[in-house]
C-alpha cells in the first residue's frame, strides 16, 4: 500500500460522491473504490466514512437501500441522487480551481513575486 494521505476537509465527501457515481456501492466497496481510484494512495478509515455517508444521505446527495454484497452478506448500498450529481460537478470544479491555485503557488519562482 502507498503512503496514506490526509484528506482536506470536504474532500472525502467529493471522493465518496465520485465513487458512487460510478455505480451503487456498499460502505466497504466505497473504501476500496476510493483506494483504487487513487492508485492506492488514499486510505479512508471506516470511522470517517460512515459519518460522511450519513451526512450525504441526510443532505439528499445519496440514497441507500439494503441489498446483498458479493459474499452474500446484507449490506446498505448507496446511490447518487440528482442533487448528488449536481454537487459532484460543483465540488469537482471547486477542487480544480483549488488544485490549480496551489500548483501555481508552489511553482512560483522568486523572480515572479
Amino acid at each position: 500500500m502507498g503512503d496514506t494521505t490526509d484528506l482536506l476537509q470536504g474532500t472525502l465527501d467529493m471522493l465518496i460522491l465520485k465513487a458512487v457515481s460510478l455505480g451503487p456501492l456498499h460502505g466497504y466497496g466505497i473504501l476500496l473504490r476510493i483506494q483504487q481510484m487513487s492508485g492506492d494512495v488514499l486510505e479512508v478509515r471506516q470511522g470517517s466514512l460512515y459519518p460522511a455517508l450519513y451526512r450525504l444521505v441526510s443532505g439528499g446527495f445519496l440514497v441507500s437501500k439494503w441489498g446483498r454484497s458479493d459474499n452474500g452478506r446484507r449490506a446498505r448500498f448507496y446511490r447518487l441522487t440528482p442533487r448528488g450529481e449536481r454537487q459532484l460537478v460543483s465540488e469537482r470544479e471547486r477542487w480544480d480551481r483549488l488544485a490549480g491555485a496551489v500548483t501555481a503557488a508552489i511553482h512560483t519562482r522568486p523572480e515572479e513575486v
